[in-house]
């Protein structure tokens, strides 16, 4: 099982884009893509320096322009990434990466979003002195703790001894002072409270702009940074993508998704070595890969075959559009719906209830039942396909 994920804010260094301008194409779609950005991608990501790159409304697209590159370097036939990959998650603004990788919305949809996104969040920041300190070591009940203590956000829980707090540049001070026991604080140089309450404004920015975006639902499993539910909705992951910027990163919970996936191989797209690292911790006998350099795509194909699914990938058996799958582990509880069923748009037709949650999944588009491919009680896995359903459903009598 091969996962491959994208790094967010904060893992762009200067010139990490220069060696992969050599790559054929690459430069071509930078150009392009810097067109619909309306920033310089080639310029930021050979030239300029590290405070220039830091600034929000220019890391965001650099981060998301490059990931997408290195992974059409890599999979220059799309079909091939999907019948390997199974499974994608991208951190905080990674996950548009992500987005565009699965197929859900295209590349130029991507790098807009991520331009309106940087804007905004960077807006946003300047309404109110804000920024994020790393937390790291320590109980995590009692960092958590300490964390609401001083009215701050979790705005990153990263996974084992790595959560990142969020607020005021006040409440950051005071929590300096007062940290939790056995404790390292690390200020963050980032330009505000990101996934807190603070960017609230850029959530709606983004929201009016995300209606018009068109969306296919995922060729791979994607797992969603709110809560590490595999989601095979497209349109309900741009909506995901969008409320994330106001509300904290569970990667910690996408990692127990991958392991219940059971994951093999992590592969992570340049800016690389973040989230390869925290997986070295978190995820103990699961090999990583960390993409930098155009050098290593030999290397990085040979880690994609040995880890690639060895079964046919399930979302690509039947018509992915319309197809539901679990969003986490739990137990079946098929609706009233049998095959032949018409469904009006938003329907419910199935619930997946585990001990910590209970999730139900509606025809976002309505359909007729096609296929079911569970039982009711039966137990089920991340990503396992439900039931199928046909786009196009007959007028009921």
């Amino acid at each position: 099982m091969l996962v491959l994920v994208a790094p967010g804010q904060g893992a762009q260094t200067p010139g990490f884009l220069t060696p992969w301008l050599d790559v054929p194409g690459v430069a071509d779609r930078l150009t392009w893509w810097s067109a619909v950005a309306d920033l310089d991608l080639v310029h930021y990501g050979t030239e300029a320096d590290a405070d220039t790159i830091r600034d929000t409304a220019i890391a965001q697209p650099l981060l998301v322009a490059s990931g997408i590159a290195a992974a059409l370097a890599l999979f220059p036939h799309p079909a091939e990434a999907f019948r390997q990959v199974g499974a994608a998650a991208g951190h905080s603004v990674g996950e548009l990466t992500a987005a565009a990788g699965t197929g859900a919305i295209t590349a130029e949809s991507a790098l807009t979003l991520v331009r309106e996104r940087g804007r905004a969040m960077a807006a946003a920041a300047a309404v109110t002195r804000t920024s994020m300190t790393a937390v790291l070591g320590g109980d995590q009940d009692e960092v958590l703790a300490k964390i609401a203590e001083h009215g701050l956000t979790p705005a990153n829980n990263n996974g084992p001894g790595q959560i990142v707090a969020a607020g005021t540049v006040e409440q950051l001070a005071a929590f300096q002072a007062d940290p939790p026991a056995g404790a390292r604080l690390r200020g963050l140089s980032v330009a505000g409270a990101f996934h807190t309450e603070h960017m609230a404004p850029a959530v709606d920015r983004l929201a009016r702009l995300a209606k018009g975006v068109s969306t296919r639902d995922p060729r791979v499993r994607y797992i969603s940074n709110r809560d590490g539910a595999v989601v095979h909705s497209g349109t309900e992951m741009v909506d995901r993508i969008v409320r994330q910027i106001a509300n904290p990163v569970r990667w910690d919970l996408c990692m127990d998704t991958m392991r219940e996936l059971g994951v093999t191989g992590i592969l992570e797209v340049p800016p690389s070595g973040t989230l390869t690292g925290i997986a070295k911790r978190a995820l103990k006998g699961v090999e990583t890969f960390a993409l930098k350099t155009p050098d290593q795509l030999d290397a990085a194909r040979e880690f994609v075959a040995n880890h690639a699914e060895s079964a046919h990938n399930p979302l690509n058996s039947a018509p992915t559009w319309r197809l539901l799958v679990a969003p986490f582990s739990g137990t079946v509880q098929r609706g009233h719906h049998d095959e032949g069923a018409v469904l009006t748009p938003g329907e419910h037709v199935v619930t997946i209830v585990s001990r910590r949650e209970q999730q139900k999944l509606t025809a976002e588009h309505g359909g007729t039942v096609i296929e079911w491919l569970v039982e009711d009680g039966d137990p089920v896995s991340p990503g396992q396909p439900l039931v199928r359903i046909h786009p196009k459903a007959e007028a009921a009598h």
